[in-house]
């Protein structure tokens, strides 16, 4: 057996002028282990949170329901109210006929049933309420930022000039997404490789980014602040630590294929970058295109 306290709020009249609350509070005394049930115009203010309190004491509650706004308002007030009156603060439930009700119901008598409604299906759900306890855990404050078109690049540009540590994972071979194919942008007609090539450089030089070219996020475990995230390095078949980005082997490479960045309307080698200001400046081979994973034979 439970002992709940429902508390009803008029909020003056944003919650009075479509719902009939007395009737509401009336209805609430009806409903199984409700042993207190209480109307008043402002449950927020202090008569009110003390109305709440005293009941709590007087009644021996454990556990209550207020009827007023939204809880992104009003929850923590109320749980520091019942807490303070010795009762765990998950044992709470707040009704939100304001919002969901008051506000969008112009009959009265529609939304005083579904303020009822909703008021009765709460005191089910508070009678199964248990205690539970609040626990500190330590958070990973880097942030993974997932696409490097122009909205990664600047997140995370943004995220590492507050000092976090920015993981920056992208699918292509270069940042720089759609942006990096168009001429110009709307609406100032501005060219768009002035904009973006900047950026994407800073991206390169900024020691608190972490940028993963050509890989993919293929698993996301955890939660926030703690997540455990596995990123795919696809094979780039070039050594990039080796590499001093003189690009010689493109100049050398037989094999061809059509340019994905050019949306297949020119040609490009088998070991390629897919522009001239691509970032990382770093080429990758397509095993596709490439004569020696064709035929076994080339190593130019």
């Amino acid at each position: 057996m439970s002992r709940i306290g429902v508390f009803v709020c008029h909020c003056g009249l944003n919650i009075a002028k479509t719902i009939r609350v007395s009737e509401l509070a009336e209805f609430a005394a009806t409903l199984p282990d409700v042993v207190i049930a209480r109307d008043y115009k402002f449950m927020c203010s202090t008569p009110g949170q003390e109305m709440i309190a005293n009941d709590i004491k007087q009644y021996k509650l454990d556990r209550v329901i207020v009827t007023a706004c939204s809880p992104l308002m009003h929850e923590k007030t109320f749980r520091k109210v019942i807490e303070n009156a010795g009762l765990n603060q998950y044992l709470l439930t707040v009704v939100n006929i304001r919002e969901q009700v008051s506000w969008v119901t112009h009959d009265i008598d529609e939304g005083t049933s579904k303020a009822k409604a909703l008021l009765n299906g709460a005191v089910y759900r508070a009678r199964n309420l248990a205690p539970l306890s609040a626990r500190v855990i330590d958070v990973n404050p880097d942030v993974m930022v997932v696409g490097g078109g122009i909205a990664g690049i600047q997140a995370a540009l943004e995220l590492a000039n507050t000092g976090r540590k920015v993981y920056l994972v992208e699918k292509n071979s270069t940042i720089g997404g759609h942006m990096a194919q168009f001429d110009k942008t709307f609406p100032t007609l501005d060219c768009s490789a002035c904009i973006l090539t900047p950026k994407m450089d800073a991206v390169l030089q900024n020691k608190n980014i972490n940028l993963m070219t050509y890989c993919e996020v293929t698993d996301v475990k955890g939660y926030v602040g703690n997540f455990d995230i596995t990123v795919k390095q696809k094979a780039r078949y070039v050594d990039h630590n080796k590499c001093n980005a003189c690009l010689a082997c493109t100049e050398k490479c037989p094999g061809k294929s059509v340019s994905e960045w050019d949306e297949g309307l020119s040609k490009r080698k088998a070991i390629y970058i897919p522009f001239p200001q691509a970032v990382p400046q770093k080429p990758v081979i397509d095993r596709n295109a490439c004569t020696y994973f064709l035929k076994g034979k080339c190593r130019l």
